[in-house]
């Protein structure tokens, strides 16, 4: 229950049109709800500007319908990360709306119309293989209400393909840039551009890539400044933070 959803809920009460007990039955779920296994956080938007998102990792398909279906009942829109297609399949027997990005795993439902800026997220990746991970950022910043332009493929192995879209970079907001390997995609942009770089190291890379440890620490030791380091693969911590500078 949103604050707009609170004042209606008063308004009813006052009016007649609900009874106190009625309403009292309704603010149970403030400020929030017990589904037994899980808890979901109804003051959320309220406290930090955005509804609460579903990390599906770990949680059974009942269990992501559940919280889904509960969440319905609001007007803010949904995100779900890290969701399999089973999860999805099941979820559009509840919500014929939903929608699925099976390369981000991501499940979304658009239900709140949010102003946009006029300014713009960029998502770079170092490479093709780094996509998975570019995708949930941009899902992410997609549905919190932004807009994003993609530029994927234009690692330091072949920096002039990076050369070639600066000026599309350069006029971003906010720079989230995802690279494994060795990660050194992010201290060049960094070096190239006047906006605040998200970085995100991903787990791409050979045996002393250490699951994305290398990129993450070269990352953290970039001599360029105005870089800031999530971290390994959270494209959903990227696309989250970036939408909030995007918004500030």
């Amino acid at each position: 229950m949103n604050s707009e959803q609170l004042r209606e809920l008063l308004i009813n009460i006052q009016d007649g049109n609900l009874s106190v007990e009625e309403g009292v039955d309704k603010l149970k779920d403030l400020p929030f709800k017990d589904l037994g296994y899980a808890k979901i956080d109804n003051h959320r938007q309220i406290r930090v500007g955005y509804p609460e998102v579903i990390y599906c990792a770990g949680k059974t398909v009942e269990q992501v319908k559940g919280i889904i279906e509960f969440m319905l009942q609001g007007n803010s829109n949904i995100l779900a990360t890290r969701a399999s297609e089973e999860m999805y399949t099941a979820v559009r027997d509840i919500c014929s709306e939903a929608l699925y990005n099976k390369m981000a795993r991501t499940i979304t439902i658009k239900k709140a119309n949010i102003k946009v800026p006029d300014s713009y997220i960029a998502v770079v990746t170092a490479g093709t293989s780094d996509i998975p991970v570019a995708e949930e950022a941009a899902v992410t910043a997609e549905i919190l209400g932004n807009k994003v332009e993609k530029i994927y493929d234009v690692g330091v192995a072949g920096i002039h393909r990076l050369f070639d879209k600066l000026d599309l970079i350069r006029n971003a907001r906010v720079v989230i840039v995802v690279a494994g390997m060795e990660g050194a995609l992010a201290s060049v942009v960094g070096g190239l551009v006047d906006k605040p770089v998200v970085a995100v190291p991903t787990s791409i890379g050979y045996g002393a890539n250490f699951g994305g440890l290398s990129a993450l620490l070269s990352m953290l030791n970039s001599c360029a400044s105005g870089v800031s380091v999530v971290n390994i693969d959270n494209g959903f911590g990227a696309g989250y933070m970036a939408s909030m500078i995007n918004k500030l």
